[in-house]
């Protein structure tokens, strides 16, 4: 039987011990992650501090009318690029959408929930907001619903081949986690797990086997390990009422899957096998007049994309004045990391 050192053990046979045990670990990890990105480890640590604790109470203060404004969703993007390469331009392109737009969209996509889809769908519609991102404010505004879409969460399930950043990948992660809360839950220990919770625990545990393994030699043993799939099944099909809700089918017309988009991966490293990720659209380039910026490796609809790599589009031709490129379907592949135990 694998180690609980390995994150990928940790997710399918982990307890509630071994993940308080991990989600204990999740300072040091940020500092790690800070120096790894070679930022300064409390600029780090005030950001994810206002991401996790600040945010979530200014949505609740606002009840009903519960939403994002402009300058949180700004916030809310820089927190997320903390966790994959940093692009200033995904920031500029997030400050075109007004004030009016950001709460009125945000206030929208909240109100479907526990419609995970609707609301993807809903904050699709903001500049420079593509899944990741959107499960970014989700996480904040609804954590015992909705985790975020972590990389290195996404390869800790096992038998991950591919990871496509598209809505119906994260609903699948969505299930896979729920069904770790079930788990963890069902031991009936004094602290309650959600599903942000659980993704906190195994992106420190990823963080940590990868930067410093050592800090997880004294993670507890497991004792009985339980498979994922023999946990509460309820997790494994789409729920109504009170749960989440996955498929988008909601009092409201949802306006159908938002467009495949490409978010920042190549921070992430799989645990033991390469990981080929499969997006339909890289990164896109932007392409304005000479009287505007330009914003490098962003979309026309306002889609977050990768930016490693700059692409022309399907036709091989240039973008007219103001209009972007679109660009053909790329493989990243992911390579293990060969000094990981």
């Amino acid at each position: 039987m694998a180690s609980v050192k390995d994150t990928g053990a940790l997710f399918t046979h982990g307890n509630a011990s071994q993940y308080e045990f991990a989600l204990s670990l999740y300072q040091q990890a940020l500092k790690l992650k800070a120096q790894e990105k070679n930022k300064k480890p409390e600029e780090m640590l005030k950001l994810d501090t206002w991401y996790q604790e600040e945010l979530p109470k200014k949505i609740r203060s606002r009840g009903k009318d519960a939403h994002l404004t402009h300058d949180e969703l700004v916030q809310c993007m820089k927190w997320k690029l903390t966790r994959g390469k940093f692009y200033s331009q995904m920031i500029n392109l997030v400050m075109i959408n007004t004030p009016k737009a950001v709460a009125t969209e945000t206030r929208k996509a909240l109100r479907k929930l526990p419609n995970l889809e609707s609301a993807l769908n809903n904050l699709s519609s903001l500049k420079g907001v593509g899944t990741t991102m959107a499960t970014a404010v989700l996480a904040a505004a609804a954590p015992e619903i909705a985790p975020f879409m972590a990389d290195e969460c996404l390869m800790a399930i096992p038998d991950t081949e591919g990871i496509d950043y598209t809505v119906k990948e994260y609903l699948k992660y969505v299930q896979n986690i729920r069904t770790v809360v079930d788990r963890l839950n069902a031991e009936g220990k004094n602290s309650a797990w959600s599903p942000h919770r659980v993704e906190l625990a195994l992106w420190a545990h990823y963080i940590v086997r990868k930067l410093e393994p050592s800090l997880l030699d004294d993670i507890p043993e497991i004792d009985s390990p339980v498979q994922n799939g023999d946990s509460n099944k309820s997790s494994e099909n789409v729920t109504n009422g009170s749960q989440t809700v996955l498929d988008g089918k909601d009092s409201e017309d949802s306006s159908g899957p938002i467009g495949v988009v490409t978010e920042d991966s190549s921070e992430a490293t799989n645990d033991s096998l390469s990981v080929v990720i499969n997006s339909e659209e890289t990164s896109r380039e932007a392409v304005t007049n000479g009287n505007d910026t330009t914003n490098d490796n962003s979309s026309s609809n306002g889609h977050e994309t990768s930016n490693d790599t700059p692409a022309s589009n399907g036709n091989g031709g240039t973008a007219d004045t103001d209009e972007l490129v679109e660009p053909s379907s790329k493989k990243i592949r992911l390579q293990a990391d060969e000094g990981a135990p």
